[in-house]
């Protein structure tokens, strides 16, 4: 299980149990909420009009008898209209997941960046010193790409690739562990139901 930089400790030690779901509209949030909520994402989910809200012990916590607390959860919504709504939930926020569309975020990265921007100056967040996490949805899709990628490269001449060095090991799936280097990334895919790190959030776990 990766990491979740600083926000895992502070989440672990607040006495509140909220957290926010937010992004732009699209990213994935609400998938998110029903795969904490219920294991799978509900059949013909559309984006939220309304914050979708609810106190629960999360799916993969409930064989945990006597160990699990419940966690609030509010999945905002991310139409620019609707965001003021986030206001009204900061003030109980133990702190803040910007979900991320990893599949469109080059279309949407400009006005991601807004959105954050403005989420990451507001007087709340900062004097209370909420911690954001910015989590990477749909990544399993952006994997599946790079291996492609991997593929074809495989055809280039050697001259071609001489300041390159191989991405992943030759002949198994990519995965971002294989790299010389490290890669942090707080990953899901509301589609697949992988939400494991999103859950560790609450739990205080690295």
């Amino acid at each position: 299980m990766l990491s979740l930089f600083f926000a895992v400790r502070v989440f672990k030690r607040t006495t509140s149990r909220t957290i926010l779901l937010t992004g732009l509209s699209g990213s994935g949030k609400t998938f998110l909420f029903y795969q904490l909520r219920d294991g799978s994402a509900q059949q013909g989910t559309v984006t939220s009009m309304e914050p979708n809200e609810g106190s629960f012990i999360l799916h993969s916590e409930r064989d945990k008898k006597g160990k699990s607390r419940p966690v609030h959860i509010v999945d905002v919504p991310g139409y620019s209209r609707l965001r003021p709504k986030l206001d009204e939930f900061l003030p109980q926020a133990a702190g803040i997941v910007f979900v991320v569309d990893s599949v469109e975020f080059l279309p949407n990265s400009c006005p991601a960046a807004e959105y954050l921007y403005e989420i990451l100056t507001k007087a709340t967040l900062v004097k209370k010193r909420i911690p954001v996490l910015l989590l990477c949805n749909k990544v399993d899709k952006i994997v599946g790409n790079l291996d492609k990628l991997r593929t074809s490269r495989t055809a280039v001449s050697e001259a071609d690739i001489a300041n390159e060095f191989t991405l992943g090991v030759p002949g198994e799936p990519f995965v971002f562990s294989q790299c010389c280097n490290k890669v942090i990334v707080a990953e899901a895919s509301g589609l697949t139901g992988e939400i494991s790190q999103l859950e560790t959030v609450h739990q205080g776990e690295c």
